[in-house]
């Protein structure tokens, strides 16, 4: 299987695509890789970061030029990550039409990263772009409980807060809907992800499936988790798509595996605590089953 994955590049350190390739490959997937900017370091440095950001016409030109040499009709997946400006994610929609002309089973994993505590890092009218736009176009959806609130206009707080929103985002088009990092109230020493998938009979008619996991907050913070969460989902779901329960049990122990090895070999800078995503090899292989998903619909 192959996926054409479009995100962020550091030369340094692990986000973006260089956190979301190594599992994929790991996991059987050729990837063919697209970088929306190409930094020296992730933002979170003191010393700031040099680079460049790719622009719309950018992407269209190398999508012409793969579409010309015939590289997209094996190309069953596209997983998108940080987009930075407007251009470029219209350009991104580009991406997906075509893709789809040549794979009727084709699967567009959206990762929205656009914002987390409270904070945007891209411009705001990218929300209305990706609620509007992309999002209607993607299977699957991964946002985190602070993005889910832009795109839905609801709070998230609750379980049953969560429930509602990922209804919200079906009515937009996914079939799954997998909302990461919560915090939900008399929870707060929990990450909570709930994933819902939605299936449509013949008649018309929907039926839910609704899980959810826990996993306990491990000390500090860690830049690319949520990049590596959407590839292993990705990954696992393309491997077993109709047991979103394994799919979550799979993600959320190696992620938890991936930030404990971290945490314990972190030395205090902020390039200690770049993820150990190659110390991590064989957990990201065979991950263990450290927790168990829920189903509650």
């Amino acid at each position: 299987m192959r996926v054409l994955s479009i995100q962020s590049h550091v030369v340094h350190g692990y986000v973006g695509n260089k956190a979301a390739v190594f599992p994929l490959q790991l996991l059987g997937f050729d990837v063919d890789v697209i970088n929306s900017v190409q930094f020296s370091n992730h933002t979170g440095y003191h010393q700031k970061w040099e680079g460049d950001v790719l622009n719309g016409g950018q992407l269209d030109s190398l999508l012409d030029g793969m579409e010309r040499n015939d590289l997209l009709k094996n190309t069953q997946h596209l997983l998108t990550g940080y987009i930075g400006s407007e251009s470029f994610l219209r350009s991104v929609i580009r991406v997906l039409n075509t893709l789809k002309k040549y794979n009727s089973d084709f699967r567009y994993v959206c990762d929205p990263v656009f914002g987390d505590d409270g904070k945007l890092y891209v411009p705001a009218e990218l929300v209305d772009i990706y609620r509007k736009e992309v999002i209607p176009l993607s299977n699957i959806v991964t946002p985190n409980q602070f993005e889910v609130e832009q795109l839905t206009g609801m709070t998230v707080k609750t379980m049953d807060d969560a429930t509602k929103a990922a209804d919200a985002l079906h009515r937009l088009g996914p079939e799954v809907v997998v909302i990461t990092s919560m915090r939900l109230e008399g929870k707060q020493d929990k990450l909570t992800i709930l994933a819902s998938q939605r299936f449509q009979s013949e008649d018309g008619t929907s039926e839910d499936q609704i899980w959810c996991i826990e996993s306990p907050i491990l000390d500090g913070s860690y830049t690319g988790t949520g990049d590596v969460t959407a590839a292993l989902l990705l990954a696992w779901s393309a491997k077993d798509p109709n047991n979103l329960g394994i799919v979550l049990e799979k993600t959320v122990s190696t992620m938890y595996t991936l930030i404990e090895t971290t945490m314990k070999q972190r030395d205090g800078t902020v390039a200690g605590k770049e993820l150990k995503l190659i110390q991590s090899k064989g957990i990201i292989e065979n991950p263990p089953t450290l927790f168990k998903a829920k189903r509650l619909i």
